[in-house]
């Protein structure tokens, strides 16, 4: 399925399959926590981070793992950047120069783990929000944009107590996903669920503290976790 902007946002509706994609860029705070989760549970994610992300010092020895561990390693831009105005989402705040160089060096802090460009074929733009142009540009790039399955709380993970009406707890995101699964016809089938890897300290009821409750609920339905370019 893809949106009005270009990006593929939801697998084969028919298959009872799950996408779990996780982003990150300054705060990786999450990460040892997913990655046992997911070993524990025997389930391939994919991570779409940023250059910023990988240059890290401070998280190279978890991309290690994540990488040798089979999971879908992709890219998220380099410096996490905003594309299109909030408010005005056909206005441009790149060039299209500045576009390409920001997504190649993005893939160079990859291939310094050896995830080659075309390992990882599925773009996932920062902030999640693009436009047409930007879709175009990514597929000029030889990549396929992508985006998370919209109607879960699922990316509101980031959120903290001080944002005021904005701010989603714990709570409140499981229990989004869970209703979604149990209301739309096809369930959280061909589903691509985004959560960060990481959020802001000022969070401290962190979501993916709830990742092995999420996957023995969803597994105990008869979902399946693949990564992307499973999925797709």
């Amino acid at each position: 399925m893809t949106d009005g902007y270009g990006a593929i946002v939801r697998g084969d509706t028919a298959v009872k399959s799950i996408a779990l994609v996780f982003t990150g860029d300054e705060y990786g705070d999450g990460g040892e926590v997913i990655r046992q989760k997911l070993e524990r549970h025997d389930t391939r994610a994919s991570f779409f981070l940023t250059g910023h992300f990988y240059r890290n010092p401070e998280f190279a020895p978890l991309v290690k793992q994540l990488v040798e561990e089979g999971h879908y390693m992709g890219a998220h831009s380099d410096e996490h950047l905003l594309y299109c105005d909030w408010a005005r989402r056909d206005s441009l705040l790149v060039s299209q120069k500045q576009f390409s160089q920001d997504l190649q060096m993005n893939y160079q802090r990859m291939a310094g783990f050896g995830i080659a460009k075309a390992d990882a074929p599925y773009f996932l733009p920062p902030y999640e929000w693009y436009n047409q142009r930007i879709a175009a540009w990514t597929k000029q790039e030889g990549l396929q944009l992508v985006n998370f399955t919209p109607g879960t709380r699922s990316t509101a993970d980031y959120t903290w107590p001080e944002m005021g009406n904005r701010y989603v707890s714990s709570e409140e995101v499981y229990q989004s996903i869970m209703k979604y699964e149990q209301q739309d016809p096809h369930g959280l089938n061909g589903f691509i669920l985004l959560v960060h890897i990481g959020t802001d300290p000022r969070r401290t009821d962190k979501f993916y503290n709830r990742l092995n409750e999420l996957l023995t609920a969803l597994k105990g339905k008869g979902y399946t976790f693949v990564t992307i370019d499973e999925l797709l």
